[in-house]
């Protein structure tokens, strides 16, 4: 019965780790105009767009004519839309288009606020990687968060923004 226990403990202990060592982090990846306070993103839900963005393929999926087509940018009906001042959404579902409808309605009220600190101007040294970044000549490779204790990291809120500093309201997976 003991070796069973131990087993049974070491199997457990072997999957924690195991799961410990798959997060991933791709704040690099993100674009420039993308809000602070997530270290992984798949999507971002523009409800002024009524659109998303695929941040690993690094295109936007919108609704034209009868289907979601991707694209490189948002065609021209969406020209009057500045990506660094409207407010973005983190949805980590897959392909969330497939249930717009939803995301739509729970998110419309934010169409409209520019409420998020972005990126581009993010002064803490974890965002330094991303090229779109005014500091990313300063940064020399290192993961440093900069500014402990004043942080803007999603640690222990499940994807909904900056320690309750207000600037995202994304979804985690599962959500």
């Amino acid at each position: 019965m003991k070796k069973i226990l131990l087993m049974a403990m070491l199997v457990g202990c072997f999957y924690a780790t195991h799961a410990q060592l798959s997060i991933s982090i791709n704040i690099g990846s993100q674009p420039a105009w993308g809000p602070v306070g997530y270290d992984y993103v798949e999507y971002y839900y523009i409800p002024d767009a009524d659109a998303y963005y695929d941040v690993n393929d690094g295109v936007f999926v919108y609704y034209e004519g009868n289907g979601w087509r991707r694209g490189r940018s948002l065609p021209g009906r969406y020209s009057n839309i500045d990506l660094y001042h409207v407010h973005k959404v983190v949805i980590n579902d897959r392909d969330p288009w497939l249930h717009n409808d939803r995301y739509r309605q729970q998110y419309r009220s934010y169409a409209g606020r520019h409420d998020q600190q972005v990126i581009r101007d993010a002064r803490e040294q974890k965002y330094w990687e991303n090229p779109g970044n005014r500091n990313h000549g300063n940064w020399n490779g290192s993961r440093g968060n900069g500014n402990p204790g004043k942080g803007h990291g999603n640690e222990g809120n499940h994807g909904h923004g900056n320690n309750g500093n207000g600037h995202g309201h994304g979804h985690g997976k599962g959500h």
